[in-house]
């Protein structure tokens, strides 16, 4: 996803498509053609211990300066923690034989709540690029903030890498396959569960209960394998969402009418060659899509062990324009870019240029069919959900992902910021809107952490802490010579840097009531 010019916005990025991971040993599954995957079979005996985390270390690590907040929100470490890395069989986008690996991280140790039976957390991370990613780098932010809120105070972490990262002999990635990533996750919990008696004997074991939750890409991924999960009669405690796309297809169809996130070159590159591979039809060629000189090198382009900043430099992805500056029809030369609201209007506004991604012939025939056939969320709220009917063969593939066609059985909360420029909040608002349409039987929780703080609020603390980290990233702006009062600042810290830990610190306290 691509937002905001300059330092800072390198900064932003690389942390909202995570940062970099470390590599792990190689799988012995097979991905040959034809072969049938033993999904979730545990590729180790025993996993590997990659590294020890001590209480103490963690601490050291919680308190430099720019961690400090995490440490606020997740109180002093209480357990140590074993990383192993795991790998697994699984499934890829069109359900061939692959392998991927996963986190897990146990807590251990003399405290009270370090061993014994213990819950488990099964994560799904935010975007990245990265192909060697892997969650056991503590250099990752989501990693160092799952063993800061949930391992170091004693909950058992599974947070599996995904197909086509790290050792997985996928040779790309299923981005936002709602059945693939699913299935991906459910098999890295299976061997999360044959490697725990593997890995810490009977000091640390599952004790039944199971909570599942994501940020970004990881969002939609862990309402998607609720849902799976749900109909496969896995028992789920509870789910917390956080700042995911669940309702997929209103949220390209946005993008294409001018809404362009942040991020957006990267997302666009990973949906349409992932949805390619899946299903077969989103294009007969890539240069049907994609502009030269990127078509022809686009579909195993990402993941890649390139640096995004190279990939720029070397002209194989652009950097920020996803659509031409010129409207593929005068019509809509209001939306080239749109210029409302006027506080995205900046944002919006980088995603057109020259040397764009996308053909402006693919993008005219996109917003041709969003209109014969528009989707029932956005851009105005009829039915609710997605287009019956869209005759754009990638807009009936984002219909097949979109998630608004479930009911959860278990509690839910759903966390994020309403003015998140880079995964848009309307996503929270429909799915919030289908679900008050089809009322689930179990509890219904949505945190937006800008909204006021009401009498007997369970997180009152959480927002005024949230209001005042905003307040200093504008401050420190203003100091450091900021002209707009630091809204820009905030606007670009605020997916990543300021929701995100907060949304992670509101996740355990909702675990925390089952």
């Amino acid at each position: 996803m691509r937002l905001f010019k300059g330092t800072a916005y390198s900064l932003l990025i690389s942390l909202l498509l995570a940062a970099c991971g470390g590599g792990g040993g190689s799988g012995t599954g097979s991905n040959a053609p034809g072969a049938t995957p033993q999904r979730g079979t545990l590729l180790q005996s025993p996993p590997a211990l990659l590294s020890t985390l001590t209480a103490p270390d963690l601490l050291l690590q919680l308190n430099v300066a720019t961690n400090q907040q995490l440490l606020s929100l997740s109180g002093t470490p209480i357990c140590d923690i074993l990383f192993y890395d795991i790998e697994y069989e699984t499934v890829g986008g069109a359900n061939e034989a692959t392998t991927a690996s996963a986190a897990l991280m146990v807590p251990t140790g003399l405290g009270a709540n370090c061993t014994g039976a213990r819950p488990i957390l099964l994560y799904a991370h935010g975007t990245t690029t990265d192909k060697s990613f892997n969650m056991t780098n503590l250099q990752n932010a989501e990693t160092l903030a799952l063993a800061a809120l949930f391992a170091s105070q004693g909950t058992i972490v599974v947070a599996p890498n995904y197909a086509g990262y790290d050792t997985s002999t996928l040779p790309y990635h299923p981005y936002l396959i709602a059945g693939q990533q699913s299935k991906d996750m459910i098999d890295a919990l299976s061997a999360a569960r044959a490697a725990l008696p593997l890995a810490s004997g009977t000091l640390t074991r599952d004790n039944g209960k199971l909570f599942v939750t994501g940020y970004s890409q990881g969002g939609y991924v862990a309402m998607a394998t609720h849902r799976a999960m749900q109909t496969a009669g896995i028992t789920v405690t509870a789910a917390s969402p956080m700042s995911g796309p669940y309702a997929l297809a209103a949220f390209v169809d946005a993008v294409f009418s001018g809404e362009v996130d942040g991020g957006a070159t990267v997302s666009s590159a990973l949906l349409f060659t992932a949805y390619q591979k899946a299903y077969g039809d989103i294009y007969t060629d890539p240069g049907e899509v994609f502009s030269t000189p990127y078509a022809a090198g686009i579909e195993g382009l990402l993941p890649s062990t390139t640096p995004r900043s190279q990939l720029y430099a070397d002209g194989q992805l652009p950097q920020y324009a996803l659509f031409s500056a010129t409207a593929p029809a005068a019509q809509f030369d209001d939306i080239t870019p749109p210029t409302a609201p006027a506080n995205l209007a900046e944002v919006f506004a980088l995603g057109f240029g020259t040397g764009n991604l996308v053909q402006n012939s693919y993008r005219l025939s996109y917003l041709l069919d969003a209109q014969a056939n528009p989707d029932g969320g956005w851009p105005t709220l009829t039915t609710g959900i997605v287009a019956a009917a869209p005759g754009v063969s990638m807009r009936q593939a984002l219909t097949v992902n979109d998630l608004r066609n479930w009911v959860p059985t278990a509690p839910v909360q759903l966390c994020g910021g309403d003015v998140d420029p880079v995964v848009f909040w309307f996503n929270t608002e429909l799915m919030h809107d289908y679900w008050i349409a089809h009322p689930p039987a179990a509890t219904l929780n949505v945190l937006d952490l800008e909204s006021a703080v009401t009498a007997g609020d369970p997180y009152a603390s959480l927002k005024n802490e949230f209001a005042l980290a905003k307040a200093l990233v504008a401050a420190t702006a203003v100091a450091q010579g900021a002209t707009d009062g630091g809204a820009l600042a905030v606007a670009e810290a605020y997916h990543t840097t300021l929701v995100a830990p907060f949304c992670f610190a509101a996740t355990r306290s909702f675990f925390a009531g089952f």
